[in-house]
């Protein structure tokens, strides 16, 4: 367990309590003993526990030892004691490591793509940007030529190159590049040939220079220049081969090649021959090769100064990435490979932090230092398909990467999370479309190439972005007993909030080692706390941090857990199997939990991934292929079962899935919109049988609402984009309120009170009224939690991009867990920086944001801390589960806020 930092939580007169605590009675400097510091500052300033206190003396005594400064040596054999200079010192130290290490980073806001008029009819090949004239110049496949205005980005030329040595119809262009300090471009074509184009003579692209005789076609150039030395210049090529080949020029402001001796050809083209370079015959140019990626193709390649060394990159994962070293004094490279599963498209270099950025075929973008090969610094996980390109931000430490599946994500690189994600909002293409991403900082243009669309993103600002945790958050609950929040995320921690500030109260880390923490529970009692691992096991927690129970949910077998449901007398998991996993509670006796066998057996087709309580015995399961059961829990027994279509049309649905490759019995990178992964018993209408009683959602982003005892399917309507996949949801206690979220963050409150309440022969599609919409997030909403705080209604949100957000339901974001600032409610305040409001306005018809923002509020409550470390529940091995009551909520609207009262 690691308490939030007490003094984190001190203000400046805890501060003047504490140094006082150090001046004895004449008003000199004096040293405390632990017990002495305990006792004294507990007592006078009052506030944290007596542990906390212990914990910060034993902080500073190890910092003071590894520091050496311990008074005197004899001080090592008596009682540790610590003076105000040594606890200031270290509290000084601390507060500006963490001001240093704020888990903020900088999130660009980004104007809608703009798809620009291209003359291309076939894959952009490569955009470049002209420093001298402040242009953009792209170059297609079969060598068009646009050139395009900077500021306005208006297409001013087109052109279309020429090279003799081949027909108009077979030629291809490979890759281009910019040698900016002699006006040229060398472009490689199929032909196996290096051709360098003057760009400043009228426009016209005349060839100076054919470089003949390459042994394989060169694929990707790259071109440095001594910054020293503006007549030295390094022009690299790698090839399908898996060659990469180095040309050093030592006088390329007067001529490339020598002129002696030289042919030309139909184009008045200098012609110069691979072999005489190789052969030493030109004293401007001399060659250096090596062939460490045979016989993959190389697909990016790049010099880097400050390594002296040449990286490249294949798709053959022996040679994912290869640095060519630079010997003195030597025409040969000394290599070294790095290796990775499948394989890279892609690379990057940041000069500041020297790492290099590789865009993995095995849809991981992984952070190098070049001079260690065995495993890489940090994997940047989220991808959902290929990454095809990385770009580094190299005046912040952030990263671009670009998927198939058409995401651009930022990372923060020295968080290593990602702070931003953008998706559908690029055009449709097929699968295997040809991309390229071009950054340009100074202008702040993001300029994408997909196939021979041209789509520019201008980044207008940038917004801060909190994190609560350090990596996804993964589950949000709320402690009614302790009026707290508490989150877990992918790295294996749960922090415990206040609900009343934001502020950490203590954080546990490796609750399940370095397993992700997939969903967690709260029993009855609100003082176990279940946490689902996907090393397979469920465990049960108090709030102290001890482990009571192991539970063996996926037998020794590390499995997806993607629902804890605790009853009174048993525990449900599922999320792996056709079947539920049931826990007895008479089974608790021990420290390591088996499961016991569920009596209904296997009725469903797919693995089982959620299910929903409606007392006193009614209980329903959703699967993977989009059957809900309804079973009596008490027996266990199958009543009944609910499918979205028609049998026949289902069958059809599911064929037409397999047919496409998607195995409904598995889970692949991309969800099955059959799915049912969140089902709610909506509260209150469990005595109106024809109402609907159940509310199911899944991968496709629709919502259905059923009457379980008919098996009547009485309304379905899309909350989300389809494209999005899998949605989040949740319904309020009151049952007037559906929530739902998706993969860009974005939040939907929907009134659902009178919503398919009476019976109809045809299913409504009409959606219920949408009463706010906003974005307190940046990348997927993982989780949803609704809970009554004091006499507020409020709505908890966990996502991908670290944070925890608080709402108002419905209502707008009152801050991000872990912000810097405390919150206050009923004075929400302008909306967060990290909130982007919808702009559409029919989505918020029925909101009143701006009577509540302008509404005058009282001021906050004093601060009370709970001590999250009281224990109420029975001793021994019990798991402290009791019967979850039904509560009737009264609902009133005073001063514009809805209230709840019992």
């Amino acid at each position: 367990m690691e308490v939030t930092q007490l003094e984190s939580r001190m203000n400046a007169e805890d501060y003047r309590k504490l140094q006082r605590l150090f001046l004895d009675s004449s008003g000199a400097s004096r040293s405390l003993s632990r017990a002495e510091f305990i006792n004294l500052a507990w007592s006078s300033i009052g506030r944290g526990s007596r542990e906390e206190y212990g914990l910060l003396f034993d902080t500073v005594v190890v910092t003071q030892e590894h520091r050496g400064l311990l008074l005197d040596s004899d001080s090592l054999e008596e009682e540790e004691r610590v003076d105000w200079g040594g606890l200031s010192s270290f509290l000084l130290q601390q507060l500006s490591d963490k001001a240093k290490n704020t888990r903020t980073s900088r999130v660009p806001y980004w104007k809608p793509p703009q798809t620009l008029a291209c003359p291309h009819r076939d894959p952009v090949q490569k955009v470049l940007y002209l420093q001298s004239s402040g242009q953009y110049l792209t170059v297609s496949k079969r060598g068009t030529v646009g050139l395009r205005n900077g500021e306005d980005m208006s297409l001013l030329h087109t052109h279309r190159l020429q090279n003799s040595t081949v027909t108009l119809k077979d030629l291809w262009v490979t890759d281009v590049v910019l040698l900016h300090n002699i006006h040229k471009i060398a472009v490689s074509f199929t032909s196996k040939e290096l051709c360098f184009y003057d760009i400043l003579s009228d426009q016209d692209f005349s060839c100076k220079y054919k470089l003949q005789g390459l042994k394989f076609t060169p694929w990707c150039l790259d071109y440095w220049e001594n910054p020293s030395h503006p007549d030295q210049a390094i022009l690299t090529m790698g090839d399908i081969g898996g060659q990469v080949s180095a040309l050093y020029f030592n006088s390329v402001q007067i001529s490339l090649f020598e002129k002696r001796g030289l042919r030309t050809d139909s184009d008045s083209a200098d012609i110069i021959l691979w072999d005489e370079l190789v052969k030493g015959k030109h004293c401007s140019c001399r060659t250096v090769t090596h062939r460490a990626h045979a016989p993959a193709w190389v697909r990016k390649v790049r010099y880097l100064d400050s390594l002296e060394a040449f990286v490249s990159c294949s798709t053959r994962p022996e040679s994912s990435m290869v640095i060519g070293w630079r010997e003195k004094e030597s025409r040969s490279l000394r290599v070294t490979s790095f290796f990775t599963k499948r394989g890279v498209w892609d690379m990057d270099h940041h000069h500041g932090l020297n790492l290099i950025a590789t865009a993995g075929v095995d849809h991981q973008v992984l952070l190098w230092n070049p001079y260690v090969t065995s495993e890489p610094v940090c994997a940047l996980s989220g991808d959902t398909s290929p990454v095809t390109a990385v770009r580094f931000v190299q005046n912040k430490q952030q990263l671009l990467s670009f998927s198939k599946d058409k995401v651009l994500c930022l990372w923060d690189v020295a968080n290593r999370q990602s702070v931003h994600r953008l998706a559908s909002v690029f055009p449709k293409t097929q699968e295997d479309a040809h991309t390229v991403m071009f950054l340009n900082e100074e202008k702040r243009h993001l300029l994408l190439s997909v196939n021979s669309l041209l789509l520019l993103l201008e980044m207008t600002r940038e917004e801060r972005k909190i994190g609560s945790h350090e990596h996804p958050v993964t589950c949000v609950l709320y402690n009614s007993l302790f009026r707290q929040v508490v989150s877990s995320d992918s790295a294996s921690s749960v922090i415990c909030w206040l609900a009343d500030t934001g502020q950490k109260v203590k954080q546990f880390r490796g609750c399940h080692d370095k397993a992700e923490i997939s969903t967690m529970a709260l029993d009855g009692t609100q003082t176990r706390l279940f946490t689902a691992g996907t090393d397979g096991e469920v465990k049960v927690w108090d709030f102290n941090g001890h482990c009571l129970h192991r539970m063996n949910a996926g037998l020794g077998r590390a499995v997806d857990i993607s629902q804890v449901l605790v009853l009174k007398r048993s525990i449900l998991v599922m999320g792996w199997e056709r079947i539920v996993t049931v826990f007895r509670l008479h089974s608790f006796s021990q420290p390591f939990v088996e499961p016991s066998e569920w009596k209904g057996g296997a009725q469903h087709r797919g693995d089982v991934l959620c299910a929903a309580f409606q007392p006193p015995q009614t209980l329903v399961t959703g699967s993977y292929d989009g059957d809900i059961i309804v079973w009596n829990n008490s027996t266990e027994k199958a009543l009944r079962k609910l499918r979205p279509h028609a049998e026949h049309d289902y069958k059809k649905q599911q064929d037409n899935f397999l047919d496409s490759g998607v195995n409904l019995n598995g889970k692949e990178d991309s969800e099955d919109c059959l799915a049912i992964t969140t089902l709610f018993f909506i509260p209150g209408r469990t005595s109106v049988t024809a109402a609907a009683d159940l509310v199911s959602c899944g991968g496709s982003g629709v919502v259905r609402f059923w009457n379980t005892v008919h098996r009547h399917l009485m309304g379905e309507f899309t909350a989300h984009n389809t494209e999005l996949g899998s949605i989040a949801m949740t319904v309020s206690p009151c049952g007037k309120y559906l929530v739902t979220a998706d993969r860009e963050g974005t939040l939907k409150t929907w009134d659902i009170q009178r919503y398919c309440l009476e019976p109809d022969d045809r299913r409504t599609t009409e959606p219920p009224k949408l009463l706010h919409s906003c974005r307190p997030h940046l990348d997927r909403v993982t989780h949803l939690e609704t809970c009554i705080h004091g006499d507020k209604l409020l709505l908890l949100s966990a996502s991908s991009d670290c944070s925890v957000a608080l709402s108002y339901l419905p209502g707008p974001t009152i801050g991000l867990f872990g912000q810097d600032e405390p919150w206050c409610f009923e004075r929400p305040g302008p909306l967060h920086p990290q909130q982007e409001p919808e702009q559409d306005q029919a989505d918020h018809r029925g909101q009143k944001d701006a009577e509540q923002e302008g509404r005058k509020s009282p001021p906050a409550p004093s601060e009370t801390l709970v001590d999250p470390g009281r224990d109420t529940s029975a001793e021994g091995g019990e798991a402290g589960i009791k019967d979850e009551q039904e509560d009737s909520w009264t609902e009133t609207e005073v001063g514009g806020r809805q209230l709840l009262s019992k």
